[in-house]
């Protein structure tokens, strides 16, 4: 057997052993149903070598939400386990070897967000769905980072730690610029992450002052709604991805948004609680099963202000709602501009 073979069977060994010892950690484990963010997360803390630490060109340690964890300074097979580290890769210029699915309701044909680049998802391995990984996939993926967050995979960190160096952030969604900064830390691609925070700002810039600039981007209350299927309508607060941009624009927001929060639940008969001068809106799912048909088709809806103004602006769910990162934010700026300058 050569070492190659030897040292993948020992990892897959490793593996097995600890998937019975954190099943039932496992199947315990809070995630969100909804494909975007801004759960809490909990999961016991601790530290990580992991088997992959000692790659070539040397290693670094960087702070996560698990403890300092020794990472390869130049890691060259990356495993991602959420949409945002696989956004923070694409956006750094690096290609995982695996990542899971966003699922069956993201509406994605690939299992990857459609709005990544066709290109660079392309010979990606999907090793399961988010928050629910296939822990033997990725050792068979022999890799040297694996990037996720405590509350997606808190209690699987102890089994990935052991195929290689783990890093979690704390949860998803709202810190997703921090979250971005721990990810180009761990992928020794600070330099690279430093231009595209400077990107994005200059973006901001653009489009505060296409919409007639701070004065008038205050004056307009913009209203995030998602239809998602199994669970009531949500209105998205400033405690949101989605919500972070806007407040970076410098936007306003409906009263029962402007909130620090990741949403407000309302049923279909308190959708009037959505009404701003413009709304975007998606489904997750079904659109009937989430409700969409019924509301877009109801005299509450049709009497809001921004409906019957021609401003409701209907949305992909997965660019909107499910993409976290810088690449997502480019792509959601240039729409935003676009739907709030339109006649």
């Amino acid at each position: 057997m050569s070492r190659i073979s030897k040292a993948r069977s020992s990892r897959l060994s490793a593996v097995a052993a600890v998937l019975l010892c954190t099943a039932l950690a496992v199947a315990s484990c809070s995630s969100s149903s909804d494909g975007g963010g801004g759960s809490d997360g909990s999961g016991a803390g601790g530290a990580s070598g992991g088997k992959g630490a000692a790659g070539a060109g040397g290693t670094h340690s960087v702070e996560t939400a698990m403890g300092p964890v020794t990472v390869p300074d130049h890691p060259r097979r990356v495993v991602v386990l959420d949409t945002a580290e696989l956004d923070s890769a694409i956006t750094l210029g690096v290609k995982p070897v695996g990542a899971t699915s966003a699922g069956s309701g993201s509406g994605s044909g690939s299992g990857f967000l459609d709005y990544l680049p066709r290109e660079e998802v392309a010979g990606i391995k999907n090793v399961g769905e988010i928050a629910d990984p296939n822990l033997e996939a990725v050792a068979a993926l022999e890799p040297d980072l694996i990037l996720s967050s405590k509350v997606r995979d808190g209690a699987r960190y102890d089994a990935l730690s052991k195929i290689a160096p783990t890093v979690l952030t704390e949860t998803t969604g709202a810190p997703w610029k921090a979250n971005f900064l721990l990810h180009a830390a761990a992928l020794g691609r600070t330099a690279q992450a430093g231009q595209a925070v400077a990107a994005y700002r200059t973006h901001v810039k653009e489009v505060t002052a296409a919409l007639g600039g701070a004065a008038k981007a205050a004056a307009t209350k913009v209203s995030m709604v998602r239809f998602v299927e199994g669970a009531d309508i949500r209105l998205y607060g400033n405690a949101s991805y989605v919500g972070s941009i806007l407040k970076d624009v410098g936007l306003s927001r409906p009263s029962a948004q402007d909130v620090d929060r990741l949403s407000v639940d309302v049923s279909p008969e308190q959708i009037d609680r959505a009404d701003g001068d413009d709304i975007f809106y998606a489904a997750y799912g079904d659109p009937k099963a989430a409700k969409e048909t019924q509301v877009l088709g109801s005299s509450l809806w049709k009497q809001l202000t921004a409906v019957r103004a021609g401003r409701a602006h209907q949305v992909d769910d997965q660019l909107w709602y499910q993409g976290i990162g810088y690449t997502a934010a480019g792509k959601l700026l240039d729409l935003l501009r676009q739907g709030l300058t339109a006649p």
